[in-house]
């Protein structure tokens, strides 16, 4: 008699290429790789402000970093938009009475100021560090003579805007020719997990 076939299928047939696994050596234990955590994974933004003429932002290792990395505008259509506020709140000092326009020549200078300030800390950009000093100094010496109501010098609070402007554009030309970037300070950035190589020590 004829054995009955059997119920169960045959098994899958092997592959025909042969499977490769690595093995670590003994003694070596096998490295598992460091997951950062939640807060710091997210906090690297690589992306380049001003159309890349900014260096990429540092590592956003605190929650006022990452704030400031959501709010302030880089590149694109917003900064754009926040600089053309800028040029507009200058333009429309020149059809306010002197106090007003003071007023508003400080408050341009405070945003540009501002921007760069915030700019600088967050990436090193080189001029930066001219433009956000001078301009927020300029915005101070601003609002002053609105509170005094009259001007200092002449009535030339926009001449100087643009004065620093220029300066610090030369700087960065001056410090990208010696240092080869227009990048200021050390960007080291911490360090967020071990590499694979020191996760098994």
């Amino acid at each position: 008699m004829r054995a009955a076939p059997s119920s169960t299928a045959p098994p899958d047939r092997p592959s025909s290429q042969p499977e490769h696994r690595v093995h670590a050596p003994k003694g070596v234990r096998k490295a598992v790789p460091a997951v950062a955590p939640l807060g710091a994974q997210c906090c690297c933004i690589p992306a380049r402000g001003l159309w890349g003429w900014s260096p990429p932002v540092m590592v956003a290792d605190t929650s006022l970093k990452r704030a400031v990395d959501r709010i302030l505008p880089r590149t694109g259509l917003p900064v754009l938009l926040y600089f053309a506020l800028v040029v507009g709140l200058m333009s429309l000092a020149a059809h306010l009475p002197l106090r007003g326009a003071l007023a508003l020549d400080g408050l341009a200078a405070l945003a540009g100021g501002g921007w760069c300030s915030l700019n600088f800390w967050r990436c090193r950009h080189a001029h930066c560090l001219v433009t956000g000093a001078g301009w927020l100094a300029l915005s101070i010496f601003a609002f002053v003579e609105a509170a005094l109501g009259r001007t200092l010098i002449a009535g030339d609070e926009q001449m100087v805007f643009v004065c620093i402007l220029v300066a610090a554009l030369l700087f960065e030309g001056l410090w990208s020719w010696a240092r080869g970037t227009n990048v200021m300070g050390d960007r080291r950035r911490p360090r967020l997990a071990p590499p694979p190589a020191e996760a098994g020590r």
